[in-house]
């Protein structure tokens, strides 16, 4: 049994079985929109069930409430058709790459913060990657789980792939990675995924916002940019805790001290004594509200990444205070969501 998918306002069609998500569907079909996690609980992929009944599948609370749901909104990452079905979402007319599974050894890892592990994927010599920069790929695990992680290069460098990983507590694969991965292990990835990147129709400042090991993709985009020598203005900001948990921050310097269009703003919102920290304090999106009180961000464009609880704040925020929906674009790290994290 397949049913008839119609995505408004673009008008495009795709078939979709009840065995397969909505956004499986659209992807196979060619139809590119919006998406993060793929398990429910980033929200990118939320979108209108204009007609016709879905299987809401299994999601986190915090991604799709209840209210939402009563006014017909969907994630699409989760939902299966069961007849057909008028959608309403935006949809990216863009040349994204079609994933692939391929293997990759563990050339390195090197401990960056208490918790923090840089991992270096090295493919094999005949393979190089194609991706936008601030993508991600998943590893694939043997029991059929898979953990993804955001690409923290650029695009320019496409057969040694960089990740930055946090070590979660109780979490078995960064458990593992952290305590027990043997050097030059080969594991399985798919990869590129997601819709995170950086839009080049626009030529608006952007503000970039920065949670944890959300700085992973930034870096990626940041360092596109240079390589392409794209001069936008950019204001990044990274919030972490401690003065520790800024562990490339020597690197986020120089491109300030080297590109008049960056400037780069840390801010730790549980700083230590012994951090003697002078620079800035609190929660990272308040930083940005601050410095921005008399502006509109209406001629800006924000690229937030971490986890959902500050994407969400952030996103509510700024939209209050001018900034377009749709000139928002988030990376969300679902692991960081505690509704999920026994699993992880």
């Amino acid at each position: 049994m397949t049913f008839e998918i119609t995505i408004y306002p673009s008008g495009d069609h795709f078939i979709s079985r009840p065995s397969e998500t909505l956004l499986e569907s659209a992807l196979a079909s060619g139809i590119n929109i919006p998406y993060g996690c793929r398990n429910g609980t980033c929200g990118s992929c939320k979108g209108s069930v204009l007609s016709g009944t879905v299987d809401y599948g299994d999601y986190a609370t915090g991604a799709l409430t209840e209210a939402e749901k009563a006014s017909g909104k969907a994630l699409f990452c989760c939902a299966r058709p069961l007849s057909d079905l008028s959608l309403e979402c935006r949809t990216i007319n863009t040349d994204l790459i079609p994933p692939r599974i391929i293997p990759a050894r563990v050339e390195a890892k090197r401990l960056v913060a208490p918790d923090v592990m840089v991992m270096f994927l090295k493919l094999p010599s005949n393979e190089h990657l194609k991706f936008k920069a601030g993508q991600y790929i998943e590893f694939l695990l043997k029991d059929g789980k898979r953990r993804a992680f955001s690409l923290a290069n650029a695009p320019h460098i496409d057969n040694m792939l960089e990740l930055h990983l946090r070590l979660i507590p109780g979490g078995q694969f960064t458990e593992y990675v952290f305590n027990e991965m043997p050097d030059k292990a080969i594991m399985r990835i798919e990869a590129p995924l997601g819709s995170f990147y950086l839009h080049e129709d626009s030529d608006k400042p952007i503000i970039m916002v920065a949670g944890g090991t959300g700085f992973a993709p930034i870096k990626g985009i940041v360092e596109y940019m240079i390589h392409n020598k794209i001069d936008r203005k950019v204001t990044l900001y990274w919030g972490v805790r401690a003065r520790q948990d800024l562990y490339m921050a020597d690197l986020a310097e120089s491109w300030a001290l080297e590109y008049a269009n960056i400037q780069f703003i840390p801010v730790l919102s549980e700083d230590l004594s012994e951090d003697q920290w002078c620079g800035r304090r609190g929660l990272v999106h308040e930083a940005v509200l601050d410095d921005f009180t008399q502006s509109n961000l209406n001629a800006y464009e924000v690229y937030c990444c971490g986890a959902p609880a500050m994407v969400e704040v952030a996103k509510t925020s700024f939209i209050q205070h001018g900034l377009p929906e749709d000139a928002f674009f988030a990376d969300v790290f679902s692991f960081a969501n505690p509704a999920i994290m026994q699993s992880l």
